[in-house]
C-alpha cells in the first residue's frame, strides 16, 4: 500500500479517530481523511504541556492535517483545529466511538472513500442534533459495507432474482443475500419481513420492525466481516439497550 503514497500531503481534511501514547511525549494518532482514507501518523511531542497539538488532536472534531513520509507511519507535520461539531455526549458519545471503531477495525489503511467520509461528518451532526441514534447508525453501517465492496442485496431475492414483496418473510444468509423463508433450522441466517428490506433500501427506519430487524441484520452482517475480531463499543451500547 506504502509504494504510491506521496511524501508529502499537505491541508487533509479529517478526524481523529484513536491515539495512545508513543515513547516518552508522543502518540500516534490514527485519522480519517477525505482524500487519503485512513491514516497513521506519529505527533511528535504531542504530550508536552506546552505542545499545540494538545487541544487539537481530539475525536469527533474536524482538522486540515499535514504530513510526511512514505512509510506506514508517517509523520504529523501541523494540525489545525478546523471548528464546527459540538461535543458528543452521553450516549451520543459512545454511539461516535462506535463509528470510529468500526472505521479502525473494517477500513484499510490508505484507501480513500470520500462518500464515506462525507457520511461520517453528517453522522456526527446527527448524533449532536438528535435523540434517536438508530437510524443514522444503520445507514452509515450499510454504506461502510457497501464502500467496502459487502454492500446489501436489498431489492430482490438472492435465488430467483424476483423483486422483494413486503408481505414475504425471508433470511438473508450473509454470504447470498435474501432467501425465501422455508422454516428450515438448517440455514444460518437473519429472519426478517420483505418490508424491512424495502425500508432499508430506501433508508427509510420508521418502523418499530424495521427498527428491530434492521439492527439484527446489520449486526450479524458486521460480526461476519469482522471474523474473529469484537467491536468493544457495540457491547457497551447493547448493554446500555441503545443498538
Amino acid at each position: 500500500m506504502t509504494a504510491g503514497l506521496k511524501l508529502q500531503q499537505s491541508g487533509q481534511h479529517g478526524y481523529v479517530l484513536h491515539r495512545y501514547p508513543f515513547r516518552e511525549s508522543s502518540l500516534i494518532v490514527e485519522t480519517f481523511t477525505r482524500n487519503s482514507g485512513r491514516v497513521p501518523l506519529v505527533a511528535r511531542g504531542a504530550r508536552r504541556p506546552t505542545s499545540a497539538l494538545r487541544g487539537v488532536l481530539l475525536a469527533f472534531q474536524p482538522v486540515l492535517l499535514s504530513w510526511s513520509g512514505k512509510a506506514e507511519l508517517r509523520t504529523l507535520v501541523k494540525a489545525e483545529w478546523l471548528g464546527g461539531h459540538a461535543p458528543l455526549k452521553g450516549l451520543a458519545l459512545i454511539c461516535g466511538f462506535y463509528l470510529n471503531e468500526l472505521l479502525l477495525r473494517l477500513l484499510p489503511r490508505d484507501d480513500p472513500h470520500e462518500r464515506l467520509f462525507d457520511l461520517y461528518q453528517d453522522t456526527l451532526d446527527a448524533l449532536v442534533q438528535s435523540h434517536e441514534f438508530s437510524a443514522g447508525l444503520r445507514r452509515f453501517e450499510k454504506n461502510l459495507l457497501g464502500e467496502l465492496g459487502y454492500g446489501l442485496i436489498l431489492e430482490r431475492e438472492a435465488i430467483t432474482g424476483d423483486a422483494i414483496a413486503a408481505g414475504r418473510r425471508y433470511l438473508y444468509l450473509p454470504e447470498r443475500g435474501p432467501v425465501l423463508a422455508n422454516g428450515d433450522p438448517s440455514q444460518n441466517g437473519v429472519e426478517l419481513d420483505g418490508q424491512t428490506l424495502i425500508d432499508m433500501q430506501c433508508d427509510e427506519y420508521g418502523r418499530t420492525a424495521t427498527q428491530q430487524q434492521s439492527k439484527a441484520l446489520m449486526r450479524a452482517l458486521i460480526n461476519h466481516h469482522l471474523g474473529n475480531q469484537r467491536l468493544h463499543t457495540r457491547q457497551l451500547l447493547l448493554d446500555l439497550k441503545a443498538l
